[in-house]
């Protein structure tokens, strides 16, 4: 398949040409949510980026198996609490089963996704579901010499695997520093080596989820799930693994050493990973008290917000950004993303609306020209490492010549109807088919913004019929107020509440 498609792989640092292992078809797997309670906005980002980079590859040609799990059980943490399963305990604190808690997040997170208009993954196996697929993981590990079992837990032998094997090349760590900065942890006296981490965990009497297995009732590792899932879904080797940053380490090194041990190589030919997410400059977490969920995020109510914010402006203002960049949400920028956004939407609604002479020969080269440049650069910025960013910018280039076509600033006739057809049909594929953004529409739990947009619309009706008494009144009333409408040069109108 024919293409110039360039991705930054972060185990070689560098940009490499993307060449799927089968031709004509691509496999992806991104890590998924564990549904031990609500998604919040660091969900947001790689969910959406990797949205992104499936919808390309689909677009490149490519039938794309994407592959993105659900972790509903384990998931004990490396450095803090490895004998908690996150699920099992926070279902205690819920008062519910298991599986009933994890029922409820995963909807919601499903929900969250839908409004992000994220497509659907195409296999999206869970940890419970593949117990027995881990479980005969963890056996081939051990027959190889790479892992032992103590106490009816299981742990994967880092140091002999780091003897042999480049451990520590995705994430930069070196095992030594490793070993200096571990902390001492409840079950550590258990392990050969401090950074051995764990394949399998012994369930306490007192643990809900457990499963049976040789070496007794417990519950798996978090970084077996998705060599397990990957493996029998994608094969041992793939060609896409994504996550987020925060993954690198210990969760997809973990992965590459277990992988290896148990197929004989490295699993992965492409790891992508995008970068943080930042609010008002700080990390996010509990005890910076900004910790986002996305239901709050979608009707205002956090305190860190000064009001609602749509799915598709979060969306926008991620993918304005290149995935690798760090990215701070704060009011001031999602609420210029709402309006960039708005901008970009209307242009392309009015580019719909133009109808065009039919010109072969344009009035203006250099402006037919110069459209044809922006238009054909929407492939070559996406075919470098998927540079939403740039693309965005095009479109905003893009911008004030179709307003000028609707306001006659610009002649229709200034571009060539081929040139014309070129910019309508990139607009709409790569705005709506690969960024995968859809109109705003006023949140529904935004009361005060259908009311709003209620007025404006009788206003606008009022313009039509030249009642500018009606209208003025409308606008002063809403001033008085303390809501700004501004009449645009390209006709469409926005509002600020100030």
């Amino acid at each position: 398949m024919e293409h110039d498609l360039k991705l930054y792989n972060s185990y070689t640092r560098q940009k490499e040409k993307f060449q799927s292992i089968v031709p004509g078809y691509a496999g992806l797997y991104v890590c998924g949510p564990t549904v031990s309670g609500e998604s919040h906005l660091g969900h947001a980002r790689p969910y959406i980026t990797f949205d992104v980079v499936q919808r390309y590859l689909k677009h490149l040609g490519y039938k794309v198996r994407y592959v993105r799990n659900i972790t509903d059980a384990g998931h004990f943490e490396e450095e803090g609490r490895e004998a908690q399963d996150k699920v099992s305990e926070k279902a205690k604190l819920e008062k519910m089963e298991p599986m009933e808690m994890v029922q409820k997040y995963t909807n919601m997170f499903h929900h969250g996704m839908h409004l992000f208009n994220c497509v659907e993954p195409s296999i999206e196996p869970t940890a419970t579901g593949h117990i027995i697929e881990q479980i005969n993981m963890i056996e081939t590990i051990i027959e190889k010499g790479y892992a032992y079992e103590v106490n009816g837990s299981v742990y994967f032998d880092v140091g002999k695997y780091a003897a042999s094997y480049p451990y520590g090349k995705l994430s930069g760590r070196v095992l030594e520093d490793q070993l200096e900065t571990t902390r001492e942890l409840d079950g550590q006296e258990e392990k050969r080596n401090k950074a051995d981490f764990a394949l399998w965990k012994n369930a306490p009497p007192e643990h809900i989820m457990r499963w049976k297995s040789p070496w007794g009732e417990g519950f798996p590792g978090w970084h077996i799930e998705c060599s397990a899932m990957s493996s029998k879904y994608l094969g041992e080797v793939f060609d896409i693994h994504g996550g987020g940053m925060d993954l690198q380490f210990p969760h997809h090194e973990s992965e590459i050493a277990q992988s290896t041990i148990a197929h004989g190589h490295a699993p992965v030919n492409y790891w992508m990973h995008n970068n943080m997410i930042t609010i008002n400059g700080k990390k996010m977490g509990k005890s910076y008290n900004n910790v986002i969920k996305l239901s709050e995020l979608f009707s205002g109510n956090h305190p860190i917000l000064e009001q609602a914010y749509h799915p598709m402006v979060v969306r926008f203002y991620i993918l304005q950004t290149h995935y690798r960049s760090t990215l701070d949400f704060g009011n001031e920028a999602l609420q210029a993303a709402e309006r960039a956004a708005r901008r970009l939407w209307d242009a392309y609604d009015i580019m719909q609306k133009i109808v065009h002479p039919g010109n072969a020969t344009p009035t203006d080269a250099a402006l037919d020209q110069q459209v044809v440049k922006l238009c054909n650069e929407f492939t070559e910025f996406m075919n470098d490492d998927f540079n939403t960013a740039k693309v965005i910018a095009n479109m905003f280039e893009l911008a004030p010549i179709i307003n000028g076509m609707k306001g006659g600033q610009v002649k229709t006739d200034a571009i060539s109807a081929a040139t014309f057809e070129l910019m309508k049909t990139n607009f709409k594929v790569f705005l709506e088919d690969i960024l995968g953004m859809q109109q705003l529409a006023v949140p529904q739990s935004n009361k005060l913004g259908q009311v709003l947009q209620v007025l404006m619309d009788i206003r606008a009706e009022a313009k039509k019929r030249k009642d500018f008494a009606t209208s003025d009144q409308i606008r002063n009333k809403l001033a008085e107020s303390g809501v700004i409408i501004k009449d645009e040069k390209d006709g469409s109108t926005s509002f600020t509440i100030e």
